[in-house]
């Protein structure tokens, strides 16, 4: 079975890959959690972080945002301490942050979906690479989305660090045109 180049390394990756990458998110906890998953990777490996996955939904409350928005010092400092995440202040400081613009953004929009689908107009952008090489890391959306989280007061959210995101919740369809899950993601993206 052919799949995207970057899913053979870890039979962790390949579930992530087979199960999730790329399927259309809509869920407001789920996007918070893929939002809050691709900041922390920043400047670390992908597999790193979904090694840590189950970490961090254990450390951060399932990514309740409402609760993570309330996060105390003393919880701070606590998380800074458990080895099941990466344990880097400016992250975690940022995670707690972000929570509260993002509960913001849901009394502003009614939903964090409505808002953040918006930058690609509520349809997924099927893409149709041959190789790794043609996968961009930003697009003209992933700098609009950033920009205007950057605006808003959100940390960790460069273009590249968007532009995951998007693969990530389905936003687009970056599987390559050889890989098995093309064609079915691009089904659901329809």
């Amino acid at each position: 079975m052919k799949r995207c180049d970057w899913a053979n390394s870890s039979a962790l990756e390949v579930k992530y890959h087979d199960e999730e990458w790329g399927i259309p998110i809509h869920d407001d906890r789920l996007l918070f959690e893929f939002l809050i998953l691709e900041g922390a990777q920043a400047g670390l490996s992908w597999s790193t972080i979904l090694n840590k996955r189950n970490g961090y939904l254990n450390a951060f409350d399932n990514f309740d945002a409402e609760k993570i928005s309330k996060y105390s010092e003393e919880k701070i400092e606590e998380l800074l301490k458990n080895p099941k995440i990466v344990r880097n202040k400016l992250k975690v400081n940022g995670t707690v942050k972000n929570a509260k613009l993002f509960l913001d953004i849901q009394k502003e929009f009614g939903s964090f979906d409505k808002y953040i689908w918006s930058f690609v107009n509520g349809k997924a952008i099927i893409n149709s690479w041959k190789t790794v090489s043609e996968v961009p890391s930003t697009s003209k959306e992933s700098d609009a989305m950033s920009k205007d989280l950057k605006k808003r007061g959100f940390k960790f959210i460069g273009s590249t660090i968007c532009y995951a995101f998007m693969q990530a919740v389905g936003m687009v369809n970056d599987h390559l045109t050889s890989c098995f899950r093309y064609s079915e993601v691009k089904e659901l993206q329809s």
